[in-house]
């Protein structure tokens, strides 16, 4: 199937597509701070520079864009022009992503995908993270209370 937009348009239609901070991102940031969570963003050091970070607990959050990083989904789906570009290009996406995952493992780091059609029932997703991170503190340097 061929682009329905002309090249120009399409490059400034994907050049614009932020990598941080998106939409997801910020839902899920916003919904765990109002629940009490503390965290730092974006560390660069560590793989794949996860999107939430719990350092005391050595816990990341990655919020996965189903498109980009290929999730089995709706709003995963493979794109019908280009696919000589995109199917590689989204391969590679989820090969680094495992990678990074398994480097965020070998340091002792605990991981979670939240995946953008996730956020459909954000209630859902939230219980799962908090199932995930445990009860939350009004610090990111101390661990929490045991319960």
């Amino acid at each position: 199937m061929a682009d329905t937009r002309a090249p120009e348009e399409r490059r400034r239609i994907m050049q614009s597509v932020k990598t941080k901070d998106t939409g997801p991102e910020t839902a899920v940031r916003k919904s765990l701070f109002a629940l009490g969570y503390r965290f730092r963003l974006h560390r660069k050091d560590l793989p794949g520079t996860p999107d939430i970070i719990f350092p005391v607990r050595k816990k990341a959050i990655f919020v996965h864009g189903c498109y980009w990083h290929g999730h089995n989904c709706s709003k995963g789906k493979a794109s019908k022009s280009r696919t000589e570009y995109w199917g590689p290009k989204i391969a590679v996406n989820r090969a680094r992503d495992a990678r990074n995952l398994k480097e965020l493992h070998e340091l002792e780091w605990t991981t979670f995908v939240v995946w953008q059609c996730e956020l459909k029932d954000l209630e859902n997703a939230l219980t799962r993270l908090g199932k995930f991170l445990g009860p939350p503190t009004n610090s990111i340097d101390k661990a929490p209370e045991p319960v």
